[in-house]
């Protein structure tokens, strides 16, 4: 496959290349390039050790690696920018890619605090720009197949949603020492995930979110590793989460979550990447029928990236994870956070108001 005749490949600078940065590098990077949609002009990391992992990846010239990102935009054409750093620096990098004219794809969240997703949504909606936020999980395979059977209307209308998340990494670093070390490790850097699937499987925004969060005392984490979270949404939709890091047995972890659609015709059920119809009478025991998942060439980030530069080469409308969808996201990541914080339940879109109003 290559890129449409007469449309250059957009040039790139990837900010990051180690940790996460090192599965662009080698999984996500690399396809766009061979599918001729786009090609490395930089790329950027703190580390220069980490810098081989673009080398190795997509080949790029060791001559265009940098380990400072303001000289690395100084000195070389792109058309946007790769964000892959910690969201603590995601808006300074934005702040240089929107100074040099870039669009910008960067990994989840906008960033680390709602204040600074608010600047940078207004930061870039003045620019002009177009910027997407990489929010893999819900286009993985076994989540868009659920998601294409609830709007199918195949099972009628939905009533509530149910997701589980639990898993054994109880004990210091078995989650990445990271996240044993920050605040709200739980719905930071995994709930994030979980919300953006329930928003799409219901097909709306959140309305109220209330959430209790608490670590146990064998859970080795510095914030809670444990939460329920009760979601409605703004169509009516309710939710309910169960999220657990510090469980004794991992249930449904990552990418193997439980959800649940309870529908008008039908109990929609993923577990561990298989997905069944559920139906049955007063007193019966339900009768299941599995459901195949979708198939096609790429899921998850390489999807979502390939999404990206068609929006930028104007062959798509949007993107699905744009910042005009994300923002309501991370509207939602936060005001659990506060809810979690205070034992209030939080008014989402009153919540995502006050913020973009400053």
């Amino acid at each position: 496959m290559t890129a449409a005749i007469g449309q250059r490949p957009k040039r790139f600078i990837q900010i990051g290349t180690g940790g996460f940065g090192h599965y662009w590098c080698s999984n996500v990077l690399p396809r766009l390039v061979k599918l001729g949609k786009a090609e490395p002009a930089a790329a950027v990391d703190t580390n220069p050790d980490h810098l081989q992992n673009a080398i190795d990846g997509y080949g790029i010239a060791r001559d265009c690696c940098f380990t400072d990102a303001r000289e690395a935009f100084d000195r070389v054409k792109a058309d946007f920018a790769i964000i892959v750093v910690p969201p603590a620096y995601h808006e300074r990098m934005v702040d240089l890619a929107l100074a040099h004219d870039l669009d910008i794809l960067s990994e989840k969240p906008i960033a680390d605090s709602m204040e600074a997703c608010a600047r940078i949504y207004h930061k870039v909606r003045a620019a002009g720009r177009k910027m997407a936020v990489t929010m893999s999980h819900r286009f993985d395979q076994d989540k868009q197949t659920l998601e294409h059977a609830i709007k199918s209307g195949e099972y009628g209308r939905l009533n509530y949603l149910v997701c589980r998340f639990t898993h054994n990494c109880r004990t210091f670093a078995s989650w990445g020492k990271f996240r044993h070390e920050i605040p709200d490790p739980l719905l930071v850097e995994g709930t994030v995930h979980h919300f953006d699937c329930l928003r799409a499987l219901s097909g709306a925004d959140a309305k109220m979110v209330y959430a209790v969060t608490w670590n146990p005392p064998w859970g080795e984490y510095a914030g809670d590793s444990t939460g329920l979270v009760t979601v409605e949404m703004t169509n009516g939709v309710k939710c309910f989460y169960e999220g657990a890091k510090a469980n004794a047995a991992t249930m449904n972890g990552w990418t193997n979550e439980y959800f649940r659609a309870e529908c008008e015709h039908g109990t929609l059920e993923l577990d561990r990447r298989w997905l069944r119809v559920l139906r049955g009478g007063p007193w019966e025991r339900p009768l299941g029928q599995d459901l195949p998942l979708l198939v096609q060439d790429a899921w998850m980030n390489p999807w979502l990236a390939e999404m990206y530069v068609d929006w930028l080469n104007g062959r798509r409308d949007d993107h699905p994870t744009c910042l005009e969808d994300n923002i309501q996201c991370a509207a939602l990541l936060f005001a659990a956070i506060e809810s979690a914080h205070t034992g209030k339940p939080v008014d989402v879109q009153q919540y995502l108001a006050q913020h973009l109003r400053g």
